[in-house]
Order: structure tokens, then C-alpha cells, then sequence
């Protein structure tokens, strides 16, 4: 497995991002203009030869937190390590641009996700409900 950093996600792994995403939430579609106002986009892709196993996509908050926004691995590459190693790298390469705390949102549904947050060094710090009536569970990692 190669992991690579990038500010955008490069045309050549799309297509295989987009099965990724829709893999990991219920087939919804990503929509791409999402990327286009988040300040400080970090995208990491795991890539097994030209296909992406999974990813890691994060920006700055306005509050100045480092938010770790949509993360996912393919159902064919699951309980490979592959979450843990991207949230690895998201977290080394926040410290090293000067970040002390990451922030990300989490789901009951979503448990896998879940204990990565807690075995990563995250705690639940709040919860609230969205405007789609999905109850959200607040994570915060001092880096």
C-alpha cells in the first residue's frame, strides 16, 4: 500500500475515490465543489497500485482547529490498518504546520470509526444533533 499527500484529489485517482465514498456511505455521491472552500485541504489516498483503497480529507476550521472531515476504506481493504495509518499521517503532518488539536465528528452507526477515534488518542468532548436529525458525536485529539 502507497500513501500520498495531496491539495486536491489529482484527476487520476477520482473515479476510484468516488467508488471509495460511495462504498463507505451508502452509496451517497461526493460532491467535489465541497473541496473548493475548505482552507488548508489536506487529502490523503492510500493506493494499492492505481486503485484507492481509502482516504483521509481535512481542513482548517474557522476556530483554527484542524478538522479531520471524511475518512473511509473500501469493504475489499478493511481491518488492514489502513484508517489508523491515515489518521497517523493526517496527525504528523498537522503538527508539523503548527496545529495543536484535531477535531472530527463521529456516528453511532459507524462504529468501526469509533474505536480508531478512541485508540488514536481522541475523547469525546460533545454531541449534538445535525440538520439532517443524525445524532454526532465530538472528538478532540491534542497533537
Amino acid at each position: 500500500m502507497d500513501y500520498f499527500l495531496f491539495k486536491m484529489i489529482p484527476e487520476k485517482y477520482k473515479a476510484s475515490f468516488h467508488e471509495v465514498h460511495k462504498a463507505v456511505f451508502d452509496g451517497s455521491a461526493f460532491n467535489e465543489q465541497k473541496l473548493q472552500k475548505k482552507p488548508n485541504l489536506l487529502v490523503i489516498l492510500a493506493v494499492d497500485e492505481a486503485r484507492v483503497a481509502g482516504f483521509k480529507l481535512g481542513y482548517e476550521h474557522p476556530d483554527g482547529i484542524f478538522y479531520s472531515w471524511l475518512g473511509g476504506v473500501h469493504p475489499d481493504y478493511q481491518k488492514q490498518g489502513i484508517a489508523a495509518t491515515c489518521m497517523e499521517l493526517q496527525h504528523n503532518l498537522c503538527k508539523e504546520h503548527g496545529y495543536t488539536r484535531v477535531r472530527t465528528y463521529g456516528r453511532n452507526e459507524k462504529k468501526a470509526m469509533l474505536i480508531v477515534n478512541l485508540k488514536s488518542g481522541f475523547h469525546i468532548v460533545n454531541t449534538f444533533t445535525d440538520d439532517k436529525g443524525h445524532h454526532k458525536i465530538v472528538f478532540e485529539k491534542q497533537l
